[in-house]
């Protein structure tokens, strides 16, 4: 699984960095968290295909969490796009969709379903599910979890140790059946494992509520805003964001594993403060700046 930033900045953009939007790759599938002005160049930059997106995950209809969207449907048509892309977003996304199709000419270029979500599991495969939960900004805005599911694994020492062979038996067990070898059954506790799915937590444009920590909790990964410092807080309540510090406490709250910051203010030419902060209160925090890229 891979997670890169595409776009780390708030509002406005600086030359360093662009509007939000985060990448997620797992297996086959390639997931836009939000699509800023400019992510399709991003994209070419980071030398992620841009037919290769199959869905894009929107946290609420700021310009600069959308204004992406209509260039990189224009660009992936040219290019004979024949998957169909599926947009997910708060209440509303529907009708903003397609005003933004009207508006661009967008209609019929692509097969697009698109779907409001509010607090639920929304999106399910064999492999992943993918969960919303409300939160408080200025219009409808949901984070999201992306969580793998458990899997399944075969141990080889046991295997071998059981004279297990290779082929359809192992596709049995990690089926979580028992199986028979030379009249013995052998059952899948006694030679799998259960393999922990990974979760990432996205929060993009809130004000910190109570919810948080639970949403997040045990993630490998909380990517959160953190658009201001803490001497701003009062600024961060008005505006419905968070400070470094707020995203720090949901971290330790949660028990996640790592915390990126991402979402800065453009009055912050260097982001090392915001993540000093941060690691007050949670030692495993990094400040994302465009590209990074995180193997998890």
């Amino acid at each position: 699984m891979e997670l890169q930033f595409l776009g780390t900045s708030a509002m406005v953009p600086t030359s360093k960095r662009n509007h939000t939007s985060i990448f997620i790759k797992y297996k086959s599938h390639n997931i836009l968290v939000d699509c800023g002005e400019g992510t399709q160049r991003q994209l070419k930059i980071a030398k992620i295909p841009l037919p290769s997106i199959t869905m894009i995950l929107i946290t609420h209809w700021d310009g600069d969490h959308i204004l992406g969207i209509p260039g990189l449907i224009q660009s992936i048509a040219a290019s004979q796009y024949t998957k169909t892309l599926k947009i997910f977003g708060p209440k509303g996304t529907k009708s903003f969709y397609e005003k933004l199709a009207s508006l661009f000419n967008l209609k019929n270029k692509i097969k697009v379903e698109v779907q409001d979500v509010s607090s639920q599991k929304f999106f399910e495969n064999e492999d992943f599910f993918l969960e919303s939960l409300p939160v408080n900004h200025t219009q409808p805005s949901i984070c999201y979890n992306f969580n793998e599911k458990d899997k399944r694994k075969v141990i080889k020492s046991k295997m071998k140790k059981l004279k297990v062979p290779q082929g359809p038996l192992i596709g049995k067990l990690v089926a979580n059946k028992s199986i028979v070898v030379n009249g013995k059954t052998i059952t899948p506790n006694q030679i799998t494992e259960i393999k922990k799915g990974k979760k990432i937590t996205c929060v993009l444009d809130t004000k910190n509520i109570p919810s948080l920590p639970k949403f997040a909790k045990n993630a490998d990964v909380l990517v959160c805003e953190s658009t201001y410092l803490s001497d701003l807080e009062d600024r961060a309540s008005k505006y419905k964001h968070m400070t470094a510090l707020q995203a720090a406490q949901v971290a330790k709250k949660a028990n996640v594993n790592q915390l990126i910051l991402t979402h800065f203010s453009a009055r912050y030419k260097d982001s090392s403060p915001l993540e000093i902060e941060a690691k007050s209160i949670f030692k495993n925090t990094k400040a994302a700046e465009d590209f990074l890229k995180i193997n998890i």
